[in-house]
């Protein structure tokens, strides 16, 4: 595994997309239990918020010079559905911004993998929304009746400027570190953010089959 974008290989680079060090952290940690990746593989790190993820993402893209590069955005966000918790996943089937919604590549080959990697969490398959900050209160009932089952700032300006670059196999995966009973505010939610960071630490295998998946021959 790489930091930075590497020189392809035989097979399409995998590139995951995460906004904070402690979330590239947590993805480098876990390499070495993560099995054999079938490509280049790179954890960057793009900043936090939409523009940042937009700017970064694109930059690598470019230097990787190598048509379909899947995209795969990963790191925390907050639960929108009463009843999750800290540690739960989210796997978007589209994710949601300001414009069209960008629709997920293989979901449930993806929320079946993390099923089998990190047993005893829940996987939550949905629309995943974004926002330019960090949503509190009421503001998160309101995107709920949207139909969206988390929020975070980065994954939806990543996979978009990831389909501006060019077709490509574009996905998003999310560890809940806070949600509707359990915001990081509350006294006690420290305990919340470990378990997530436990939780991020476990899923490379799973990023890694969905990528195999990728790349069998279509009957």
């Amino acid at each position: 595994m790489t930091d930075g974008p590497g020189a392809p290989g035989p097979a399409a680079p995998l590139l995951i997309a995460c906004a904070l060090g402690i979330e590239q952290f947590a993805l480098r940690s876990g390499r070495g239990r993560a099995g054999t990746a079938s490509g280049p593989v790179t954890v960057l790190r793009t900043g936090m918020g939409p523009r940042a993820a937009e700017t970064a993402v694109a930059r690598a893209l470019g230097q990787y010079r190598a048509p379909g590069t899947a995209v795969l955005a990963s790191g925390f966000c907050a639960g929108l559905v009463p009843g999750m918790h800290p540690g739960d996943l989210v796997v978007a089937d589209e994710t949601r911004d300001s414009g069209d919604p960008t629709v997920c590549t293989g979901p449930g080959l993806l929320a079946e993998a993390l099923a089998r990697e990190v047993p005893g969490r829940a996987v939550h398959t949905g629309p995943l929304t974004g926002s330019d900050h960090v949503v509190r209160g009421h503001e998160r009932a309101g995107l709920r009746a949207t139909g969206a089952i988390a929020v975070d700032m980065e994954s939806a300006a990543t996979l978009r400027t990831a389909l501006r670059s060019g077709p490509r196999p574009v996905a998003a995966v999310r560890v809940v570190v806070d949600a509707p009973e359990h915001e990081l505010v509350r006294i006690g939610t420290i305990r919340g953010g470990i378990s997530a960071f436990r939780v991020l630490r476990a899923v490379l295998p799973a990023f890694y089959e969905w990528h195999r998946s990728l790349l069998l021959p279509r009957r």
